[in-house]
């Protein structure tokens, strides 16, 4: 895509249909050369491809042996990006995975001169895998706070900047808990999806047997670039959202908190539910979903509209990414733990409730005039 390509706002119609076109036909190239080595993980694969094109970060949850590491090989052999993988452990430290400075010696004309140099860390990659996140330490896993966010690592009070684009794809098994560190709330808030990753089918297993068991590996090859991928990320920021959309995005956020029509950060004690209370968000949720997630509900909205062939997102696009975009972002009381309560079943209350059009929705706000030069 070029420069005018990318300037939907300029475009017209038919430069814009073309537009969408060509990033269906690249997002299709890179689905089939993933599903030439994964099988049966079709909604998976698309929530990963939604998250890379919208710029964010994805944690892959399923137990062992069901593809998670396999899949981000793959999307890292057909994606022309660097790839690192980062195993953690309890013993890992932040220096294993940032880099760390070194003590160099030069041998000169006046002698040997010593100086230090940063060894770069293995996060210094376009695309990590952060496999079992949730073995490391929490002093580890903070690690990583300020490269999801940033895209840079401060090391000896000197910041270096990241590749870009940067992805990372974390894994983590939900049945063994001994010894592990859950992620902190902060840390799994910077996860634009949370996907889980479910059993193949019996037909998929026949197909992963087919392939893994034969004389020849299969792999993917690589079929799109980084400046590609950059331009479709540009282009997945013009995608336009109707201040409706919007607004009904903000609502189903705002539904997810236990207070909806109070600010949650007033400090206020949380209401307790009354007797026979039947509202999920007010018996099970502790606390809600974060701006984030509104950010995460949009982008994901406007991926999904472009996959479907539209350069305008819609309320049905918002409802189709609520579950992977929410489900991490719901902190649940202590009922809702113990009684086990899937944060996907909240979220689909939310989104049974939450009308697509509201009567009171506010005017848009004026944009900023802009500074002289």
């Amino acid at each position: 895509m070029d420069d005018k390509a990318a300037g939907g706002a300029a475009a017209g119609p038919e430069q814009m249909r073309q537009q969408v076109e060509r990033f269906r036909q690249q997002v299709q190239r890179l689905r089939t050369a993933i599903a030439e080595v994964i099988v049966g993980h079709d909604e998976i694969v698309t929530g990963v491809l939604v998250a890379l094109l919208s710029g964010g970060h994805v944690l892959l949850e399923g137990v062992p042996g069901l593809g998670k590491t396999m899949l981000v090989r793959t999307l890292a052999e057909a994606v022309d990006l660097t790839f690192s993988r980062l195993q953690f452990t309890p013993d890992l430290m932040p220096a294993d995975i940032l880099g760390t400075n070194v003590l160099v010696e030069e041998a000169g004309t006046e002698g040997t001169r010593r100086r230090f140099e940063f060894q770069r860390g293995p996060i210094f990659a376009h695309i990590v895998l952060a496999d079992e996140i949730n073995r490391a330490t929490p002093k580890t896993q903070s690690a990583l706070l300020e490269t999801m966010q940033e895209q840079t690592v401060t090391v000896a009070k000197t910041t270096y900047q990241l590749p870009s684009p940067f992805f990372v794809l974390a894994t983590q098994n939900p049945l063994e808990m001994e010894g592990t560190y859950p992620l902190p709330e902060a840390q799994l808030d910077r996860f634009f999806f949370k996907l889980k990753v479910e059993f193949p089918s019996r037909q998929a297993l026949h197909t992963i047997l087919d392939r893994t068991t034969s004389e020849r590996p299969v792999h993917a090859h690589k079929v799109i670039g980084g400046d590609e991928l950059l331009a479709l990320r540009a282009l997945v920021r013009q995608v336009p959202v109707a201040r409706s959309v919007q607004d009904f995005a903000v609502r189903v956020l705002r539904a997810t908190h236990p207070e909806a029509g109070t600010t949650p950060t007033s400090g206020k004690p949380e209401a307790k539910p009354g007797k026979g209370e039947r509202d999920p968000v007010r018996r099970y949720v502790r606390y809600g979903a974060s701006p984030r997630g509104a950010q995460a509900l949009l982008l994901g909205a406007k991926v999904t509209a472009l996959l479907d062939g539209r350069f305008a997102a819609s309320c049905a696009d918002v409802q189709r990414v609520a579950r992977p975009a929410l489900r991490h972002r719901l902190i649940l009381n202590f009922e809702g733990q113990v009684e086990g309560v899937d944060p996907d079943d909240i979220i689909g209350a939310i989104l049974e409730r939450t009308p697509e059009n509201a009567p009171d929705l506010p005017a848009a706000s004026p944009t900023p005039a802009a500074r002289p030069a």
